[in-house]
């Protein structure tokens, strides 16, 4: 798994001493990992997340999991707020209408399991987009395969309809 260090403008301190308690699956919605890498380190669009998974497995790092991405917006989950501060964001290169490709999906099986450790984040949370900001986001949709995380032990079954 190689990382490519590839800086984004976007982001900030984590508030109030918080550390990453979560990490939040979302899918870019854009035509290809490009678009997204993109944007997503555009000073104009003020957002951004910790990492980016191309479809073909290439595997981008914008922001060090110390500091506050602007990946999740306005949402809550388990009863707390700001979402940025307490969570790592990791963008996987899908428009959202299509399954996830088999290289994408190993990289997020690596990867998870090494953030999990470093900040003691334990299977329940990992969440996605939509069960933070849920109605408001759909990410990483219906076509995301939860059950292949919750076989690995990397999420745990939960009622997703959004």
């Amino acid at each position: 798994m190689q990382l490519i260090w590839h800086p984004s403008p976007n982001f900030g301190d984590r508030r109030e001493g918080l550390v990453p308690q979560w990490i939040v699956l979302h899918y870019t919605a854009m035509d290809s990992a490009g678009e997204a890498l993109e944007r997503l380190c555009d000073p104009q669009a003020e957002v951004s997340a910790h990492y980016l998974i191309g479809s073909d497995g290439m595997l981008w790092q914008m922001v060090d999991e110390p500091c506050r991405a602007w990946h999740a917006g306005a949402g809550q989950w388990q009863g707390l707020d700001d979402v940025n501060s307490r969570s790592i964001g990791i963008e996987l290169d899908n428009r959202g209408n299509h399954p996830f490709a088999e290289p994408q999906m190993a990289v997020l099986e690596a990867m998870l399991p090494q953030i999990m450790e470093r900040w003691s984040i334990p299977a329940e949370g990992v969440i996605g987009h939509s069960d933070s900001a849920p109605g408001r986001k759909f990410d990483p949709g219906p076509r995301f395969d939860w059950a292949r995380l919750v076989r690995q032990g990397l999420a745990v079954p939960r009622h997703r309809d959004h």
